[in-house]
């Protein structure tokens, strides 16, 4: 086994001479056959060694006791110790986790901070050929995306160093038989036969059927773990092309937000990949709650007929579709509260959005008409203006039409979110007459060329934040 796992650490460069190296020990047979192994390696490769450990409290005096055999076997073999106790449960009830979520929150902050106090280089953990097994046909059953049968990764950045697990290569078979030879007596925590946790489960009950099956699962499940995760740096790095280019990524508060032409115009294959690195983005590389089912909800948006759609996701997040756009964000956005204000002739009035509406009067000579500024005949109107949001039943007519159209099937017809129809702003004069809906539709403009006063109204569109 040694010499399998010298291979695979130099592999993929796990070391470097002369490192701090933390040891993560349970008292089972893998932390302790790692930690052995390392005993082995220290003197070639100038290390120093620290074995750290953690009684998750949840087994009363025998995890007690775990923590006290590995100290011993650390004193034992010439091995740093830290040690330390945490609780679990209480931990649990207050962050609303599982158990197995709250011990793997503590036991990493534990690590991270041993590894900033000791500046260490390295965090060895002992996971090995059939945990890595075990997650693939988990994540397989769970309906995982190709992402997840990369199964654990041999190497990730922590706490300023790295994680490494060098028996990931390795059968638990190998590991069981090093114990032996070296005469390594690992403490057996009862709690890994308890299969009402669902890791255990698949390793005692649906694990020995495949290798029954496939007597090689492990070592098959291995070699497919490292071409999906070739295939997926490939296609990651082709993924983040596609969203430097066509997503928008807003952080205060996180959102997402694409036009849905420019994001099917790439092959199939990135907008998956990049609709899980939108995912990782959002919940900080933690969505183990999606599925394939969330998949297909996300590409059955790009590409059914459907003008406005929402739907509500894992952790409060929300999947919107506006016409061409889709927006991924948290939480559902609060309803804009109506206003209603007047406008008088040189006021200016700020909008709820930072946006601001301008009136003033001006002769024949300065008129000005865009998309942003609104100009009539100051005699057609009734002052002073109302500046308000829209109501039911509201509508409006225009140079050239016979009668008059709804607000609503204005905004349907420019495409407009529904989200934003309720905040956006309708200036009428003192009779209720609508004059602009701002950005969209004017009621008329100049009437004749003749010099005179004329009542000009301009939209300033709200600063961006830089």
């Amino acid at each position: 086994m040694k010499t399998a796992v010298d291979s695979f650490m130099e592999r993929n460069q796990m070391l470097k001479p002369e490192q701090t190296v933390l040891v993560a020990v349970s008292g089972g047979p893998d932390s302790m056959a790692l930690l052995h192994y390392f005993t082995t390696i220290r003197k070639r490769w100038k290390l120093r060694l620290i074995a750290v450990s953690v009684d998750h409290g949840l087994r009363g005096e025998a995890s007690a006791e775990d923590l006290k055999y590995v100290e011993e076997m650390s004193r034992q073999w010439n091995i740093e110790f830290i040690g330390t106790s945490i609780d679990v449960h209480t931990y649990k009830k207050q962050n609303h986790l599982n158990t197995q979520q709250a011990a793997r929150t503590l036991r990493y902050r534990f690590f991270h901070q041993q590894m900033e106090e000791k500046k260490a280089d390295v965090l060895a953990l002992g996971h090995h050929g059939d945990d890595q097994a075990e997650t693939i046909v988990m994540r397989l059953v769970r309906g995982a995306n190709p992402v997840g049968l990369t199964g654990i990764p041999v190497t990730r950045e922590f706490a300023g160093g790295k994680i490494i697990r060098p028996f990931l290569g390795i059968p638990k078979e190998s590991i069981l038989t090093y114990c032996e030879d070296h005469r390594i007596e690992p403490r057996e925590d009862a709690s890994n036969q308890d299969t009402k946790y669902t890791r255990n489960y698949f390793r005692h009950k649906i694990l020995p059927l495949l290798k029954e099956e496939n007597p090689k699962l492990v070592e098959h499940l291995w070699k497919l773990s490292q071409v999906v995760k070739e295939d997926q740096e490939y296609l990651e790095r082709e993924a983040e092309k596609l969203l430097e280019q066509a997503v928008d990524f807003e952080k205060n508060p996180k959102k997402v937000s694409f036009s849905i032409s420019a994001f099917k115009a790439f092959p199939i294959a990135l907008q998956r990949r990049s609709f899980h690195l939108i995912l990782n983005y959002l919940y900080d590389g933690n969505s183990e709650d999606f599925s394939y089912i969330h998949e297909e909800q996300f590409f059955d948006f790009l590409t059914r007929n459907i003008a406005n759609a929402k739907l509500d996701w894992p952790g409060g997040l929300w999947l919107q579709r506006n016409y061409e756009r889709i927006t991924l964000h948290f939480g559902d956005p609060e309803k804009p509260v109506p206003y209603r204000s007047t406008l008088d002739i040189g006021d200016t009035y700020r909008l709820p959005d930072g946006s601001e509406l301008s009136a003033k009067v001006v002769s024949g000579n300065h008129l000005r008409e865009d998309t942003w500024t609104f100009t009539c005949d100051l005699t057609h109107v009734e002052l002073p203006l109302i500046v308000r949001t829209r109501r039911a039943g509201d509508r409006m007519t225009w140079k050239g039409m016979e009668g008059s159209k709804k607000i609503k099937d204005i905004f349907i017809d420019h495409k407009i979110p529904k989200e934003l129809r309720d905040s956006w702003p309708v200036i009428t004069d003192q009779t209720g007459k609508i004059l602009w809906l701002v950005g969209l539709k004017k009621s008329a403009g100049p009437e004749s060329e003749r010099p005179g006063e004329w009542l000009q109204i301009h939209y300033k569109q709200p600063k961006e934040d830089t």
